[in-house]
């Protein structure tokens, strides 16, 4: 189920070679970072988290079975680690969030006319109002809901990868993401419901 690079990337790395980490590191950090990021909201933390989690992986390497994608078992331990910190800050009463500005479904939303095309000054606005707006609504969605909102629409992986990732069924993913989305629908709906009576 790996790919060839990384079946080369898993056999360097148990043999402990320097190299392969920081390989591993260039090849994965930006996913990895833009993964936690999603799921904690707070990118100083998410650039913390994502290092303890490439540590952990060289350290349990071994740990390694081949069973499913080495992405997928990378990004189950980047899921996991980032939902260990929001309960670390949540008893901490830490709530520093930033939007997901760095993400690549706000460098999408950012330019709403795509393309080269410079969008006129309304449509631009009405579009970082949006963006906002959904980035609202992703911090106040539990945790296993942001996160599979980010594994999906933001990072784009399978079902299938997901389902691994989260270690839950297919179908445990397809309604959990129904849910999410259906979540940050209301929300952003009583916003604007709001807004237009303002």
């Amino acid at each position: 189920m790996t790919s060839r690079p990384d079946r080369k990337l898993v056999r360097r790395l148990k043999q402990r070679e320097e190299e392969a980490f920081t390989e591993m590191v260039r090849r994965y950090q930006d996913q990895v970072i833009s993964i936690i990021h999603g799921i904690v909201g707070d990118r100083e933390e998410a650039r913390e988290v994502a290092q303890e989690v490439f540590i952990a992986v060289f350290k349990y390497i071994d740990s390694f079975r081949g069973d499913a994608k080495f992405s997928t078992w990378l990004f189950r331990i980047a899921s996991n680690r980032a939902k260990n910190r929001i309960k670390y800050l949540a008893r901490r009463n830490h709530r520093q969030h930033q939007g997901l500005d760095d993400t690549r479904e706000s460098r999408i939303e950012s330019n709403p006319a795509g393309g080269g095309a410079d969008p006129r000054p309304d449509e631009s606005a009405q579009g970082r109002e949006l963006a906002d707006l959904v980035q609202e609504g992703l911090e106040e969605l539990a945790p296993k809901y942001r996160e599979i909102i980010v594994l999906r629409d933001v990072e784009d992986l399978s079902y299938a990868d997901i389902a691994e990732t989260l270690d839950v069924a297919e179908g445990t993913v397809k309604s959990r993401l129904y849910r999410a989305r259906s979540k940050l629908k209301d929300y952003i709906d009583a916003r604007y419901d709001l807004e237009d009576k303002v």
